[in-house]
């Protein structure tokens, strides 16, 4: 049978692939240390599952609008009032299966052949095959080596008479970056000045340490709010990843023209999980915050440990819960004769043999990069650093 080129082009997950191989190492009855996942290690609040059993029984069982139940959709026009300073209508919101979902209704509804679209590098790893699905062309911008953050500048070399979009992630994964207000506002202004339009990726919007959550570009400016698509959900804040509810808000032209997509792809998102949404969004911010405290503890521990290991760096993060460290000093070296080669060798090689699963950086755009998350127990960070350590001081 015939593979369509649209899908033979769109690589496997490298997050899902070290994941995936890290389940099957465990069922063979193998210890491993996940710092691959990106996912919250924390049960998904007492509160909101209640709310999604009482759903069950009294009912919620059958479709919903294909944009989301009215309620959920109020529910989210008050959050990013009160929240974000924005302010949407109801129709100009849409909840989807999840935030990548919410993210490829936005890429393929704003994209197409022969429009550019600015990536800064490193990427979350899906935002490439969704551009290249729409049949856009993805512009890397590199970021500063150092703090691996975008700059402005980088950015204004980037742009042509053909860039359509800037896809922005903030807080970025897999670098834990959080862009300040002052770096979002002359963003803004490109994207004013150059008439781009903006897809803001929010998700680990709360998951933010050392300073208040960063203003959503959307707010800064008037104008912003009619060139931004604003993408979220409950995964992250909530520890909800398995409910699959995203959502995103913008011009109502451009939410229209998602809705008309998700009217034929997937329909309305789980009618029970928007219910237990609807409960997460309404839960009292202490849930939020016992959780972001032990993120910050669990990322003081992990940094101070991996900024032991020689001849490793990477900027301190200091938002989602990921760490992205460069290790392209190791490169080159050999394990037990085998040659490594690449960032993957090396996170391959590190899962196999040491029982430590992380991401390589090739996945984001950075070869000679690994990404760790700390959405795990600090024995476990404690653990794995160890053996990290001691797999690195036998290469050769």
């Amino acid at each position: 049978m015939k593979i369509s080129d649209r899908v033979s082009k769109i690589a496997e997950s490298a997050t899902l692939a070290i994941t995936t191989l890290a389940r099957s190492m465990r069922a063979e009855g193998k210890k491993i240390i996940p710092f691959s996942a990106g996912e919250p290690d924390f049960d998904t609040p007492a509160c909101i599952r209640e709310a999604a059993k009482k759903a069950i029984d009294d009912g919620y069982t059958r479709y919903t609008p294909t944009t989301g139940l009215p309620e959920l959709k109020k529910a989210i026009c008050h959050k990013f009032e009160s929240e974000n300073s924005l302010m949407y209508k109801p129709d100009q919101i849409i909840v989807s299966c999840g935030a990548k979902h919410s993210l490829f209704n936005a890429i393929l509804a704003l994209c197409e052949e022969g429009d550019e679209v600015l990536l800064p590098v490193p990427y979350w790893v899906t935002y490439l095959e969704q551009i290249a699905l729409a049949g856009a062309t993805p512009v890397p911008v590199y970021c500063r080596q150092d703090t691996l953050e975008v700059e402005p500048d980088a950015l204004r070399e980037s742009i042509t008479p053909r860039t359509r979009v800037l896809v922005l992630n903030n807080p970025v994964n897999p670098t834990g970056v959080v862009y300040s207000e002052k770096t979002l506002a002359e963003i803004a202004e490109l994207s004013l000045q150059h008439d781009i339009t903006i897809i803001s990726d929010e998700i680990y919007e709360h998951l933010v340490y050392d300073q208040k959550p960063p203003p959503s570009i959307a707010s800064l400016d008037p104008e912003m709010g009619k060139r931004t698509i604003v993408v979220n959900g409950v995964s992250k804040t909530f520890a909800m990843t398995g409910w699959r509810i995203g959502y995103s808000a913008g011009p109502y032209d451009a939410v229209q023209a998602m809705s008309r997509l998700q009217d034929h792809t997937t329909s309305n998102p789980t009618t029970i999980s928007q219910i237990a949404a609807q409960a997460a969004l309404q839960c009292p911010q202490e849930i939020i915050q016992s959780m972001v405290e032990t993120f910050n503890r669990r990322r003081t521990l992990m940094s101070t440990l991996m900024n032991a290991l020689p001849d490793v760096s990477f900027p301190f993060p200091r938002g989602a819960f990921y760490i992205f460290a460069d290790f392209s000093a190791y490169l080159g070296k050999y394990f037990c004769g085998n040659l490594l080669n690449s960032s993957f060798d090396l996170a391959q090689k590190l899962l196999r043999e040491a029982g430590v699963a992380c991401v390589p950086g090739s996945a984001f755009g950075m070869e000679g990069f690994l990404r760790f998350s700390y959405a795990t127990s600090e024995d476990n960070i404690e653990t794995g650093m160890k053996q990290l350590r001691s797999f690195l001081e036998n290469l050769t």
